[in-house]
């Protein structure tokens, strides 16, 4: 049993930009309820979002291959607000009984271009059954505009991308907004962010 938190993954990039998101999430969460973030890895962001934003409890979700880790992260450095992370596959249905009859917000960090471009589909689709009217959905990450890059270093953590997995990539915010207008959400406000990154914000109009 892992008893120490530096015997855990650890997600550089998670810190460099766990702050810069954080003042983010206090602005667009400020008075919702329950959040569940989808894609948790290393736990990095869900211990740090959770105690900063103690007026709502924080779901954290993943795979189950990383659950174990997850949960080691959370039970050694979580707060009250923050909840053991739960099995969760987009492509797969998704765990009714696991997710609150209060959910009201959606967070998930670097996701999109790992997925597949169906399970991006699934990603909204899942999301727009789990949320109640007027939720809030936040997605943070790499996008393109009208089909190009934002920079060069972009372009070459796409190609990274794509040799490593050719189903995955950056995708076009247009295509993402058009999924998220698909389960009634618009964009408030698309967020630049350090290391060519995004901050999307949507929110539900029905």
């Amino acid at each position: 049993m892992l008893n120490h938190v530096s015997q855990l993954p650890f997600s550089q990039a998670c810190e460099n930009n766990k702050g810069p998101i954080l003042v983010e999430l206090q602005r667009i969460f400020q008075h919702n309820q329950q959040v569940l973030e989808i894609g948790s890895g290393t736990g990095q962001h869900s211990v740090h979002f959770a105690a900063n934003l103690p007026q709502l409890t924080w779901q954290a979700s993943d795979q189950n291959s990383y659950l174990t880790h997850l949960n080691a992260r959370i039970e050694l450095v979580g707060t009250h607000n923050l909840l053991p992370a739960f099995g969760l596959d987009v492509m797969l249905d998704w765990p009714v009984k696991m997710i609150s009859a209060q959910l009201d917000g959606v967070f998930s960090a670097n996701t999109l271009h790992i997925m597949s471009k169906s399970m991006v589909e699934a990603f909204f689709q899942g999301v727009g059954n789990a949320l109640l009217p007027k939720a809030q959905l936040v997605i943070y990450g790499p996008f393109n505009y009208q089909g190009q890059y934002s920079s060069e270093s972009n372009a070459s953590f796409d190609e990274w991308l794509k040799q490593n997995n050719p189903q995955s990539g950056i995708r076009d915010i247009e295509w993402i907004t058009a999924l998220a207008a698909q389960q009634s959400f618009t964009l408030i406000n698309d967020v630049e962010m350090p290391a060519n990154n995004r901050l999307l914000h949507f929110g539900r109009h029905k």
